[in-house]
């Protein structure tokens, strides 16, 4: 029976999420064909002849959940982008019918992994479309998803009707959706220090989450790196450890040259720029960054 074999399916992959992604693939595409044999693929309309039952679309939504999750796992972000996809409708529909509620589902952990994705895809303008949704959505206002919306910006259907219903998600108090939204604000203010704690193990909500935090490490370095050029004309070599968190001095030489920094006896020089009056006021911003950033990684030096 195909609903039997489907629900064996997901159980399997919800126990083994560290399985191989090829294997998981195949799960996966042998889950769809026995919703398309349940005629649950995609959730029907109101209007259609025949509604699907809610269970099999429950079935379908933690399909795509998986899959979606599985993506993010294997570092596949166009994967998890076209999961994403797959998904608004689903949760378009529990919107509608439930006011918001993502029991039972993987709503806000998706929804928040897609913000951090944006996040360290630098699309900071599908990034607070997507706030502005969920913003709308806790407060209950009746949203409309822009013209030629597309999954970039869409997720977590945010943007579904609700009709004046009682809201029931609390963005930035979440786990999940609260997040990125909080590491959105850190980096924008230069607080790095935060950032790097926040990315710490313990800290991350859960596995999928941490997935991102390479990806972000190297974007602060960058940021920090921009900073110290535009605060400062050199720097110790170990400072500058501390300051980019790095293992070693021989690591820190390979990024200065990777930079065009010269090194010598113990020093960074950094390539000097003439500075015009907004390009002063930079150099206070970045100084009171590295600042930051540098009491931080002294408090853990000294906790080690």
């Amino acid at each position: 029976m195909a609903e039997r074999e489907l629900t064996d399916l997901l159980r399997h992959l919800k126990t083994n999420p560290s399985a191989d992604y090829a294997s998981t693939s195949a799960l996966l595409s042998r889950a769809k064909l026995l919703l398309l044999q349940l005629n649950a693929l995609t959730p029907s309309t109101p209007s259609a002849a025949s509604t699907t039952p809610p269970h099999l679309l429950a079935l379908a939504r933690e399909t795509y959940e998986q899959g979606a999750l599985a993506s993010i796992r294997a570092k596949n972000p166009d994967a998890f982008t076209r999961y994403v996809a797959q998904l608004r409708p689903f949760y378009e529909q529990q919107q509608q019918q439930t006011g918001g509620s993502s029991e039972g589902g993987e709503r806000n952990k998706i929804t928040g992994l897609y913000l951090l994705l944006l996040l360290t895809q630098g699309l900071y303008g599908e990034f607070h479309s997507e706030l502005e949704a969920l913003a709308a959505t806790a407060a209950g206002i009746t949203t409309a998803p822009p013209a030629g919306a597309s999954a970039r910006g869409s997720a977590g259907g945010g943007a579904a009707t609700l009709g004046g219903r009682r809201p029931s998600v609390d963005v930035e108090g979440d786990r999940y959706l609260g997040y990125p939204i909080r590491l959105e604000r850190w980096l924008m203010e230069g607080s790095y220090d935060r950032v790097w704690k926040a990315m710490k193990k313990g800290e991350v909500p859960c596995e999928e989450f941490g997935v991102f935090s390479e990806i972000l490490t190297s974007q602060i370095r960058s940021e920090i790196a921009s900073s110290s050029e535009r605060a400062y004309p050199s720097l110790p070599l170990s400072s500058t450890k501390s300051l980019l968190f790095l293992e070693s001095e021989g690591a820190v030489v390979e990024f200065a040259r990777s930079r065009g920094w010269i090194v010598k006896d113990g020093q960074i020089y950094f390539p000097s720029t003439q500075e015009t009056g907004e390009e002063e006021q930079e150099k206070d911003f970045s100084q009171m960054v590295i600042e930051n950033t540098l009491g931080y990684a002294r408090q853990l030096e000294t906790i080690v």
